[in-house]
């Protein structure tokens, strides 16, 4: 599968960049995550959703 088939089946209609993996370990390391516990997060874009 190409790269533009594969973001083509991506809900959000894109790859995924550094900046959005580094958003989500950003948000897991601070205070406001502090009650988060025992999660998986996939930062896919939605490209799991179903």
């Amino acid at each position: 599968m190409s790269l533009a088939a594969y973001a083509s089946d991506v809900p959000l209609g894109r790859m995924g960049r550094s900046e959005d993996v580094a958003a989500a370990v950003s948000f897991l390391a601070s205070a406001e995550a502090a009650f988060v516990t025992g999660e998986r997060i996939k930062v896919n874009g939605g490209h799991t959703l179903g």
